[in-house]
């Protein structure tokens, strides 16, 4: 529990003696945050032994495991990671312990978004996505011919490793002591990359499916102005995920910009903080505004997303505390207004401010003059991936899941290509 370099001090990482590893920060969308639900989890049997690390949520998970106990399965943790590893050991037990074949079988039975990596006994590392691509996998080559993977490019930059490609939907790398093979298990005329990524979840120097995650943001900056013109005297950011937004902003405005608030390097993102509660004290702590840049001043406030409202309604106050003459919201990201199930911590509509308000309603709530999002259409041109290849659903209410309020998009038999042999498609 706690921060990776809290965890994995210099001390414990001397005594690490393997040349092969998986892990994952766990974020906690489901189950509960203690020290019992971290990962890798790992799976012992007589001839199957493996470790699964995984980012995402399942979405059918409670009826999966309902169907597991009824077999006699028993679960030590509430994690969808053990529902995983239970159900890759049973399907090799039924298959003859092919691995491979027991993931593209996986492939067909969990609902929702996932990218996975498994460490098995013989130190095969297998990396595989779900067949939409909801959440994000890369892989690099180090000098010594190492490979990594990870969520984001930056992982890989900050390593010295060499990018290669982007794990593909429906595809499973299996890295052996010879090399690597890729192999596409299942493909889709239809992929759902998550919109999110893009406008708050990744790092600005990452790039997800090959784009620039700053080049989106600051182009959704432009729009924004574009769209939402208003006389003010300086554009601040809400530091740090709206930081290049507000840059775009400040260029095609002609509106000056100006670090006006101030954050606590040392408080977290109160975003994925588990409970309301927390994320209000952390609120308190976070930021803080410069007088002398804000008193005085007609503000536009330029955010990445407004989820719950509970920070923004504080960010506004703080300003006009400090003097603010006026405050102008302007948001990179559309009204969410529905839940996700594939990994992002919004899964309760009631929780989602513009899932129960309107645009005036949440104006007056959160204290500003004036309030504007993004369109889906100007968020949709800015990432340049065609509506096709991203998922909407917390913009739209319309889901791809099957196993949600609606079926729409859902996995067809003609959609799905299963190989029945399933051969290499590119070594390296």
């Amino acid at each position: 529990m706690g921060l990776v370099s809290e965890v994995f001090t210099k001390r414990v990482l001397a005594n690490l003696i393997g040349f092969r590893g998986i892990g994952h920060v766990r974020y906690s969308t489901t189950g509960y945050s203690k020290k019992k639900e971290t990962q890798p989890y790992y799976m012992h049997l007589t001839g199957i032994n493996f470790a699964v690390a995984f980012n995402g949520n399942i979405s059918n998970s409670g009826r999966l495991k309902e169907e597991l106990e009824e077999k006699g399965h028993f679960f030590e943790t509430d994690t969808d990671t053990e529902l995983i590893a239970k159900y890759i050991t049973t399907f090799m037990l039924e298959n003859g312990r092919d691995l491979v074949e027991a993931i593209q079988k996986l492939m067909y039975f969990l609902d929702g978004g996932y990218s996975i990596l498994i460490l098995t006994e013989k130190g095969h590392i297998l990396a595989f996505r779900d067949p939409y691509g909801y959440r994000p996998l890369v892989f690099g080559k180090q000098q010594d011919e190492s490979i990594v993977f990870a969520s984001e490019t930056v992982a890989l930059d900050t390593t010295g490793t060499q990018y290669i490609d982007t794990v593909n939907p429906g595809e499973v790398i299996w890295v052996t002591n010879v090399g690597c093979e890729r192999l596409q298990l299942i493909e889709t005329t239809r992929h759902a990359h998550c919109q999110f990524e893009y406008v708050y979840f990744s790092r600005p120097d990452s790039e997800m499916e090959g784009v620039s995650v700053y080049e989106v943001r600051k182009k959704l900056g432009r729009k924004l102005a574009e769209l939402y013109p208003v006389e003010a005297d300086v554009v601040i950011p809400v530091p740090d995920s709206g930081r290049t937004a507000a840059s775009g902003y400040s260029e095609s405005s002609g509106i000056p910009l100006s670090e006006g608030l101030i954050k606590n390097r040392y408080v977290h993102r109160t975003f994925i903080m588990p409970r309301q509660r927390e994320r209000e004290k952390a609120i308190r702590l976070k930021m803080n505004p410069i007088p002398h840049v804000v008193s005085g001043k007609r503000i536009v406030l330029v955010d990445d997303s407004i989820v719950r409202g509970t920070s923004m309604k504080h960010i506004v106050s703080l300003l006009r505390k400090a003097g603010a003459k006026e405050v102008h919201v302007r948001i990179s990201c559309p009204p969410i207004i529905s839940p996700c199930y594939c990994g992002i911590d919004f899964q309760r509509r009631e929780e989602l401010i513009r899932g129960k308000t309107s645009l005036e309603e949440t104006r007056k709530i959160i204290g500003a003059d004036s309030l504007e999002y993004m369109t889906i259409d100007g968020l949709v041109e800015a990432i340049g991936l065609g509506e096709n290849e991203l998922c909407l659903s917390c913009l739209t209410g319309e889901y791809l899941l099957k196993e949600t309020p609606t079926t729409l998009g859902r996995i067809s038999e003609k959609e799905v290509k299963l190989q029945a042999t399933l051969q290499k498609t590119k070594s390296f």
